[in-house]
Formats: C-alpha cells, structure tokens, sequence
C-alpha cells in the first residue's frame, strides 16, 4: 500500500523511523541543521536567524535520530554560518570570520582552526562541509566572492581557488566535486557552469541540456560524488555525471520556483538514478521516468541524503524515503510468481497446517529454484525495517533450507545476527536507525567505534559478545574506552575510582592500565594515576609515566624492584639529571665521560638541551634544534626549529652548516606554496626531487624558478630535466630543451635516456649531434651499425671498430662486418 511507482519496474516507499518527540516549537527553517550521514546525530542552533531578541543567547543542540536530546550548550561565539558533521561524528561550527569550532557528541569542545588571514578580512559568505578519500573537506565563499576549500581538516591544507571572471554577486548555487583524487568547486552564474580547480578556471556545459532551460537556481551531488543534478528557473531538472560527460535523463517539474532542497535518493547498484526536490509543502521525486512521486508534506522538513535513500526530518517525525530493493520487490509484488514469493506463501500455508504449502513448495522445486527462493529471503529480510517482517522472512527461508541438501548455513547465520544488531541499536533508546546497506558500508568495527563515541559501553560490550569478536579488538578495546572516560568524573574519590576500574578490567588481555593512568594524569588527577599504575604488571609500562609526573623515588623503587638493569639506569639516570640540574650553574660536569648525554639523546631531549646550552656547545644545540624541527608535523613549527639551528651555526662558526639550514628552511617554505598552489604532497622532497616531480607534472617555468634560485648547476639541472622528460614520453619538450642552448652535458645523455625509456626513433635524432669521441657509442646504442662503423672507420680507432664487430650479427649484418 505504501510503495509508490516511479517508471514500470522501480518502487519507493517512505517508512516512519521515529515519532519524534524533542519538543521543537520552532520551524526547522528557524534554525541551522546538520544531521550527520549513516543514521547519525542531529544538531541544532536555535533562534540564530531570527532577529535577537534581548538578551536572548542562541542554544546549541545535539539530539540522536530519534529525537533524545544528547547534549545543550548556550552559542556564546561568533556568528554562525554553517553547521556539519565529520566522518568521525565531531560537529563543525563555521563562523563568520572564518573560525571553524570543533565539538564532540555532548558539545565539548574539542579545538578550532582557522580558514586563514583573507578569511578573517572579507568575512565567509557561505559554506559547505563535505566528505571525500581524503577525509572531512571544508569549502567556503568568502565575501571577496572567491573561493577557498580544505580537503582534509585534520592535516589542514588550505587552498585558494582561481578567481570567476565577472563574478559580481555570490552565485545562486554551487557545490563540491571529487573526481580521480581531484577537490574541485562547481558554480553556476546565469546559464553558465564553472569549474575551478586548483590552477583554473574552466566553463562547461551539461550535455543534452534542453534549450528552455533557464539560468541554473540549485544543484545536488550524489552521495558518492559520482552524480550531478541541476535545477533551472524553467522548473527543468537535469541529471549526469559528475564529470558533465553524460546525461541520464531530463525531467520538467512544472515548478518555476527553486526547492528549498534537492538531494539525491538512489540505492547502490540500482538502473534507477532518482533526485528528491523539497518545496515548502511538496516533496518530490523525479527520474528517469515521465511519472514523478508526489507528496504532501504537513510541517517544515529537512532532508538527508544517505547512501540508499533519504531521511526526513520534521518536528513530529523521522523518515526514510527509498528505492525499494530488487529482492523485496520480487517476493512482495501483488501477483508475483518469482521463488522467493512462493517460498513466502508455501510457509504460511504450512502454518496453516494447509495442503496448499506442499502445492507451492513443489512448484518451487520442480523448476529447480529452491535455493534461489532462499537466497531470496535472506536477502529481502535485510532491507525490511520491521522485525515481524524480518522473522516472516527468516521463517520462510529457513523452511525452505530443510528440503536442500547442501545450502551453506553461514549467509543465514550471518544475516540473523546482523539483523539483531540493527534492530538493537534501531532502539529509540539508542537512535542509530541504520540499513543493512549502510551498516555493511560502515562495518561492525566503525559502529562500536560510534556507540563508545556515545558511551553505550554496555550495549557496544553486548554485541562484541554475541558477534563473538576477538577480545582486544571488541570487549578490552571498549572497556578501556570506559575507564578513559570514567578517570574524567571528578564526583567520586580517586580510591572509588581505581578500585571501580579494577574490579570491571581486572586481567583482561590487551588492556594497559599505564594508558588509563596516562589519561587521568592528563585530566589533573595524578594520585588517581599512581593507584592505576600499582595494577600495571609491566614495570617497563609504570616506570616512565612515573618519572613523567616527576615521581622519581617511587620510578627508582619500581625500578630497582623489576630487576630490570635498563629500568634501574632509567631511574638513577632521571635522578641524577634532576640532581645535576640544581648545580649547573655552579659548576661544570664532565658530561662527556659519563653516559647521561646518551641516556639523554633517547629519553630527555629537554635536559639534553640545557646540558649544551650550560656548555655553550652550539654545534651540538644547531643539531638538537635540527632533530627537534623534523619531529614537528607543522611547517611553521619545523621552519621556527630550523631558524634556531642556523642561529646555532652561525655562532659555532659552522659556515657549511649555516648555509645548507637556511637553503633547507627556503626549500621549505617554496615547497608549502607548492603543495597549497598544486594541491600535491610536496614537503620532505629533496630539491632535486622537486624538481623532477615538477617537470614530470609538467610545471616547468616553475623547476626553472627552483634551478635559478637554488644555483643547480647547469649539468646536473640538464640531467634532471631529460630523465624527467623521458619518464613523462615528452619528447616534443626534450628536442625542444636540447636546442635552448648548447648542452653542458653533450648529446650522448640524450641518446642514453631515450635508449633507456625504448624510443630508438627518438634517440635516433641526437646520435648525429653527438661528439666524434662519443659517436660510435651512440651510433651502436641506436642500433645504427652502419653508421657506427663508418665513425669508427673515420676515426681509425681498432677498439671501436672491434665494438662494431662484436654487435653485428652473421645474418643481418655481413656488409657491415666485411667493410670493418
């Protein structure tokens, strides 16, 4: 009754996930939404775009799927502009001046990050957060109406796009794309498409686009980034690749207005490609069909897109919109005579203790389709959202197995208890309304991840035990999960506290107390993190947290009392450094003839340092700031370590040293604006291997910067330049490069890497360049005998000749060899 038609052989249906009940007396227009993909949180910001009443804060709100409020907090920053989700459920918050705030499921705050200065200056306009291999993206228009965008928010990247020509005004819809690696920016401005990528700015065109169509008001891109739809001011819908090589289909709404939302609804696999348009009081779905789905929406919504369809949300209720399955729609069809139905029916005859089942079992049978019947089942009960559904489902397929001889058992076992997991954390309790689909793109490991980022411990413990998964990566990964999280409740004494811990842990494998004591140390709660490390069994494990929190007596008692030499010296060493450290200044020690440096070097990089600062070793100080900058993931904090080196250098008088940090910190720099202009990994590259990637990317005024700035000698630049040109089959760039100017290396390198790369035709056009001395070898590499042998006649050289000879074959080459 609820399937609706869209073309003759693709159905969708809209299912009630949840009545929601979080007490919302706003419209959801009222307020900024994100709700994050694979049945994941919804968070709110409330009153932000309604005039501020006095003194009235907005609030910021977190709920589950089924409306459970998770957290709240008062907005007390910036202005808002954007709200979305990671990949790892941590909710971004995009302020106008560019400040992007991190918090985590309970609106703690995590950290924060700028989109950089020019941000900061012209203000952000509009955003979007996106997801692509790269990890979690953010794209902003900034109110200089250019583009900015960060493919990866937790190695931030930032990159500027290329300016529109004659862009006046934001453009009216614009959306992100990912194509083979690529982050580009799709804009439209009238009846125009441009395309921005990291170097320029390309217009294009949708192909097949119906000549009516008016200036393009929305565009959607399809979950997986593969799909692109736009809407135009005629009401017309186009949908195709993302890339704009290809047309699906083309569909007129009869709606002039823009929806307040389009989005994708198309289950993967499926021949049906479907977009869901939202206007204030009408949803509807169009595709490649002359039909379209219509429905009244009651109340304000807001969709999600999913990987399999759509959830909608309202104020009093959550739904999902999607294309039903090929299996369900076998089985469940009015009239349909496939296996899986039949099957369905032949059980409930046989509940009915009625001679009807065995009619429809031997049907079933006799066309030899039983274990296609069961098959059928197994898989149809995975898409159903009730679990009286699911059982009749089961029910009907495992009678179907008792006449099959040998149907594998594991596809039913497999499906039984996937489907007890997701009608679990379907609960309204925990409000996870996953699919079957979305549960096997996401994997188990990934949603217990999720219910511990949600502190269901019990119910995440649970399921490990029932999908009997090994202990260290399910049941002693969560509950150290929950220690972490129980060292942070400061209501309890830090006694209560370790003794709970222990009692729940005990000896369980792959547990590591000295990690729970780490992160109660972390948390300020140091004699908590002395009690949890008496639990830890490895002394190797207790030692240096305890010598970190400056317990060194009790690191030496511990050590000494492990009987492990290495602990011991660990221990006095810590000791003594403290000790020595309180008489620096008042005499100076033979560091050298001891091995406290050594210890040092690998355990206290700190106290090595004030050991060479005390001795005024600034060679020593150049190298440890050297060591020091290249442990830094941050090019700031590594160029800031490396300018502290060269100031070491100078003063040791090191000119060497000095000269190659500061060509070192140049290289560094350079290769940031590299890696931000042409959105490729560039930093750690030697400068040699700069240059070749360059030219092998095919950037080669920018290599000849790299030569001219950093004085490559011409020979070495030149071998450089052909071996990259080879590798990247430009032979129209290598002849025009060899007659730039005379070569510093000669002409044989040239005839050497064509040889090497198999393109004698190439070779071929610079053995005759080459000098007499060198010409019979280049001759002979080409394979040209004869000419090598008249070179080497010229010449009158016997060991050329003998060359020759040696190469010419019996067949081929007699005239060759009588002439030698």
């Amino acid at each position: 009754a609820n399937w609706n038609p869209l073309g003759e052989e693709t159905f969708y249906r809209k299912l009630e996930l949840y009545s929601m009940e979080w007490g919302l007396r706003e419209d959801l227009r009222d307020c900024v939404v994100a709700a994050a993909p694979y049945g994941g949180p919804i968070a709110l910001l409330r009153h932000s775009r309604r005039e501020k009443t006095s003194g009235a804060r907005p609030l910021l709100e977190i709920y589950s799927a089924s409306g459970l409020l998770l957290a709240s907090v008062p907005w007390k920053s910036g202005r808002l502009v954007h709200l979305g989700w990671t990949a790892g459920e941590d909710l971004l918050c995009i302020q106008e001046d560019g400040t992007v705030l991190v918090y985590n499921l309970f609106c703690e705050f995590k950290r924060h990050f700028s989109m950089g200065n020019e941000v900061l200056q012209n203000h952000v306009l509009e955003a979007q957060v996106f997801h692509t291999e790269f990890g979690t993206g953010v794209a902003i228009l900034t109110g200089a109406l250019r583009f900015s965008l960060a493919t990866n928010i937790d190695d931030l990247k930032l990159r500027r796009l290329p300016e529109v020509p004659g862009l006046q005004k934001p453009p009216p819809c614009w959306a992100v794309l990912s194509q083979d690696r690529v982050t580009m920016v799709l804009l439209a401005v009238g009846q125009e498409l441009f395309l921005l990528d990291n170097t320029s700015c390309s217009v294009v065109s949708p192909p097949g686009l119906s000549p009516s169509a008016g200036p393009f008001l929305h565009m959607a891109v399809s979950f997986t980034h593969r799909h692109l739809a736009l809407f135009s001011d005629s009401g017309t819908v186009w949908m195709g690749m993302a890339s704009l090589k290809e047309k699906f289909c083309e569909f007129n709404t009869g709606i002039r207005s823009p929806p307040k939302q389009m989005v994708w609804c198309t289950r993967p696999r499926s021949r049906q490609r479907a977009v869901v348009l939202a206007w204030e009081r009408q949803l509807m779905v169009v595709g490649n069909s002359s039909e379209c789905i219509r429905f009244v929406l009651d109340e304000d919504s807001h969709l999600v897109p999913e990987l399999d369809g759509v959830r909608i949300l309202s104020r009093t209720s959550h739904e999902f919109l999607h294309e039903i399955p090929e299996a369900s729609q076998e089985i469940f069809r009015i009239a349909s005579m496939a296996p899986g139905a039949l099957l369905l029916e032949a059980q409930k005859e046989y509940e009915k203790e009625s001679q009807k089942a065995d009619e429809y079992l031997r049907e079933i049978r006799e066309q030899q389709l039983l274990p296609e019947a069961v098959g059928q089942c197994i898989e149809a009960a995975g898409y159903e959202h009730e679990p009286d559904t699911q059982k009749s489902l089961l029910r009907a397929a495992s009678f179907g197995k008792c006449f099959l001889d040998k149907f594998p058992p594991e596809g039913f076992v497999r499906m039984c208890q996937d489907l007890r997991v997701l009608n679990a954390i379907r609960d309204y309790q925990i409000g996870i309304p996953l699919t079957f689909t979305q549960y096997k793109q996401l994997t188990i490991e990934v949603l217990l991840d999720r219910l511990v980022l949600r502190r269901l411990y019990p119910l995440a413990i649970r399921i490990c035990e029932f999908l009997r998964l090994p202990e260290i990566q399910g049941v002693s990964r969560i509950l150290a999960h929950w220690a972490c999280y129980k060292v942070q409740q400061k209501d309890k004494s830090d006694e209560e506290v370790a003794q709970a811990i222990n009692q729940k842990l005990g000896d369980t494998p792959g547990i590591s107390y000295s990690d729970i004591a780490t992160r109660a140390y972390d948390c300020g709660r140091a004699e908590l993190a002395i009690k949890l490390l008496e639990y830890e069994p490895r002394s190797g494990e207790q030692v240096p947290l305890l010598l970190k929190m400056k317990r060194s007596k009790l690191a030496l008692g511990k050590a000494i009392e492990s009987g492990d030499t290495d602990l011991a010296s660990l221990g006095a060493f810590w000791g003594l450094g403290k000790l020595l450290g309180n008489i620096l200044g008042s005499a100076r020690a033979p560091w050298e003839c001891c091995e406290f440096p050594q210890f040092c070097r690998h355990q206290e990089r700190e106290t090595l340092k004030d050991l060479y600062n005390q001795d005024d070793n600034h060679q020593e100080l150049g190298n440890f700031h050297v060591h020091s900058g290249y442990s830094e993931k941050r090019i700031e904090g590594r160029v800031a370590a490396l300018q502290n080196a060269l100031d070491e250098f100078y003063k040791a008088k090191n000119d060497f040293a000095a000269k190659a940090t500061e060509e070192q910190i140049k290289l560094l720099r350079l290769q940031r604006h590299l890696q931000e202009d042409l959105d490729k990994p560039y930093l750690d590259l030697s400068l040699h291997d700069t240059v070749s990637t360059l030219i092998l990317d095919g950037h080669h005024k920018r290599a000849e910067q790299l030569y001219r700035e950093f004085r490559i000698p011409d020979k070495r630049y030149w071998w450089l330049k052909i071996s990259a040109l080879a590798t990247r089959g430009d032979w129209e760039e290598m002849e025009k490069f060899s007659k730039s100017k005379k070569s510093p290396i000669g002409y044989l390198p040239f005839v050497e890497v064509a040889v090497k790369h198999h393109n004698r035709y190439e070779a071929k056009k610079y053995a005759p360049r080459v000098p007499p001395e060198q010409r019979v070898k280049a001759f002979v590499l080409v394979g040209d005998l004869e000419q090598a042998a008249d070179a080497a006649i010229e010449r009158k050289n016997e060991a050329e000749m003998n060359l020759v000879l040696s190469r010419c074959s019996a067949g081929t080459d007699g005239a060759v060899a009588e002439k030698l």
